[in-house]
């Protein structure tokens, strides 16, 4: 199973659009995990429509339309493989103890808020992932996102795409 991770899309306000890349590979993603701060609904009926399967949290800067069509946590089983997403996890001192003591029975927690790409794992396993933001790079060089696979209870080829820089 293709998975798809971003978070953070924040269109329109730091973007006009998503870059043309994240929307190819929707298109070739079995699941799309979006991690909140669409902001728009205009973004989210576009992922609703070309992915196959959005798993889908709204985020701090989601207002009521986005939080009346999305859930502050998501839980989907892919691939075998238990994931859980949430928008915001609180501060990085911590945070792998915080989201294990939180989140017992997921093997990865998707996340996003911070726009900063991260990948570590809790003692006992909890897998943490924020793919970026593929529209606002704030301190870090690159807008990004992620890929991966889920099959056969693992998850593998979990790969960071940084994306070139926006065109003003």
């Amino acid at each position: 199973m293709r998975l798809l991770l971003t978070s953070d899309t924040h269109v329109p306000k730091r973007a006009r659009e998503l870059p043309g890349e994240l929307l190819d590979i929707i298109e070739r993603a079995d699941v799309v995990i979006h991690a909140g701060d669409w902001v728009d609904t205009a973004t989210l009926d576009l992922l609703e429509a070309r992915s196959r399967r959005l798993v889908a949290v709204y985020g701090n800067n989601d207002g009521p339309e986005l939080r009346d069509r999305l859930p502050e946590v998501a839980r989907a089983e892919l691939g075998g493989v238990r994931f859980g997403v949430v928008h915001e996890t609180g501060p990085a001192q911590g945070r792998e103890r915080r989201c294990a003591d939180r989140f017992p029975e997921l093997d990865v927690l998707v996340f996003g808020h911070s726009h900063i790409p991260w990948d570590t794992a809790a003692e006992g396993g909890l897998r943490l992932l924020n793919p970026g933001s593929p529209t606002d790079r704030r301190r870090q060089p690159f807008c990004t996102y992620m890929t991966a696979v889920a099959a056969g209870g693992q998850l593998t080829g979990v790969e960071l795409h940084r994306l070139p820089p926006r065109r003003p």
